[in-house]
């Protein structure tokens, strides 16, 4: 008599991912989501060919990348109060139609080959600026759409889609720049945002709670107060989103310039190799996200979180010394599983404790606090590689993750967080 409720729970949560296809409107979202997800990873491969067809500058790559960031920094902190004002779904469409438009007028540009810096450097501003704005749509979006009884598996499968976006987007990209043209990318990435609209007008009848009123002309400092007073409430919000700030500094420039250095120049492994292990980090996530998704509950979480944390740190402060290709692979594969473990809980958690009538002000600061270090990062480890050698910066960076992780565990309420 006792084996059948575990029978029952084992079962139900190995076919909670076929569960999801019973929420349209999560399906709609999915779908949309990681099919324009695909395309910009496309395209994001095509743009560095091109700005260097054109300049063979890394200065002018460095610029563009810039601009992609700026607006994110400059508009982050009040586009979630835009969002809390207006249909969220709504907001989504637009930005959509605008990024399909600007695409399809630069694969145009491309296929004439009339392409400039100038075109790249505007276009990659007002995508950078559609997309602050977009993001705390999307997460409002997602976090009505993701029910409590779908929620940790909802989390899990977007997330493993994301991760197999950018495993096979680059692919197609070089592919598509090598056998056609940078056109041929750029239109494709502008189909996929056609076809994301198409599946967004499924959930135009989606409601949202709303604690302020539509118009435009309200008290815009008040409303982004709200915002943080809901992130002060509560430590597990303020002090986490604080703490990502400092690991984004830290490893943003770990990831985009001591890792391609180690397997590049330090260890002489050959190109090939550096896709693989870039590949490894992402299995990590994929089966990080696999696993959590089949758990319909999870206790300690806060502890969980800064432990995947810290096991990424651990594993790049390891990687200078390990000459093995294998062993190199297996530790990014902790990397991802560590990054994806915390992406996960944090998620889960953001849909789980903020109000849906300030959730976009909330996902905001979020997103601000991720993008908005990014650069301080970057020059940070080109400062640091310069004086103290990229070895000694990887190993420095690496166990400031994993003090900042071990500080963040002595606050109680990060603790208790379950």
């Amino acid at each position: 008599m006792n084996s059948l409720p575990s029978e029952e729970h084992k079962k139900m949560r190995l076919n909670i991912f076929s569960q999801l296809v019973l929420s349209k409107n999560f399906f709609a979202l999915y779908m949309g989501q990681t099919l324009s997800s695909l395309g910009s990873s496309i395209s994001f491969t095509i743009f560095p060919i091109i700005v260097y067809q054109i300049t063979k500058s890394t200065a002018q790559m460095g610029l563009m990348m810039a601009l992609s960031i700026l607006p994110n920094v400059i508009m982050l902190p009040f586009s979630g109060v835009l969002v809390d004002k207006l249909n969220k779904v709504k907001i989504m469409l637009v930005v959509d139609f605008i990024r399909f438009s600007l695409l399809i007028f630069l694969s145009l540009i491309a296929f004439s080959g009339s392409l400039t810096m100038v075109h790249l450097c505007v276009f990659m501003f007002i995508f950078g600026l559609m997309g602050s704005i977009f993001q705390p749509a999307y997460s409002s979006v997602r976090a009505k759409v993701f029910t409590k009884e779908i929620r940790n598996a909802a989390n899990s499968l977007t997330q493993i889609s994301q991760r197999a976006t950018r495993l096979i987007g680059p692919i197609l990209g070089g592919v598509i720049i090598t056998s056609l043209s940078p056109g041929w990318g750029l239109g494709i990435d502008a189909i996929t945002y056609l076809i994301s609209i198409c599946f967004l007008f499924k959930l135009r009848s989606i409601t949202f709670n709303s604690s302020i009123t539509n118009k435009i002309n309200l008290n815009w400092k008040q409303d982004f107060i709200e915002g943080i007073d809901v992130l002060r409430q509560n430590s597990w919000l303020w002090i986490t989103i604080l703490a990502c700030s400092f690991f984004n500094i830290c490893s943003s420039g770990i990831g985009r310039i001591l890792i391609p250095w180690l397997i590049i120049e330090y260890h002489h492994f050959e190109p090939v190799v550096y896709g693989m292990i870039l590949s490894a980090s992402s299995a990590g996530a994929i089966a990080c996200g696999v696993i959590y998704g089949m758990k319909q509950q999870l206790y300690k979480r806060g502890i969980l979180a800064y432990l995947g944390v810290a096991l990424s740190g651990i594993a790049v402060l390891v990687t200078p010394f390990v000459s093995n290709i294998l062993l190199f692979m297996f530790l990014m594969f902790l990397n991802g599983a560590g990054v994806m473990l915390f992406a996960l809980i944090w998620e889960t958690s953001l849909q789980e404790m903020v109000p849906e009538d300030k959730f976009g002000r909330v996902s905001s600061l979020d997103f601000f606090g991720s993008f908005s270090l990014m650069p301080l990062g970057y020059i940070m480890t080109g400062w640091l590689s310069t004086n103290v050698g990229e070895i000694n910066t990887t190993i420095i960076l690496s166990i400031s993750i994993l003090l900042i992780a071990i500080a963040v565990l002595w606050n109680k309420g990060i603790r208790q967080y379950s």
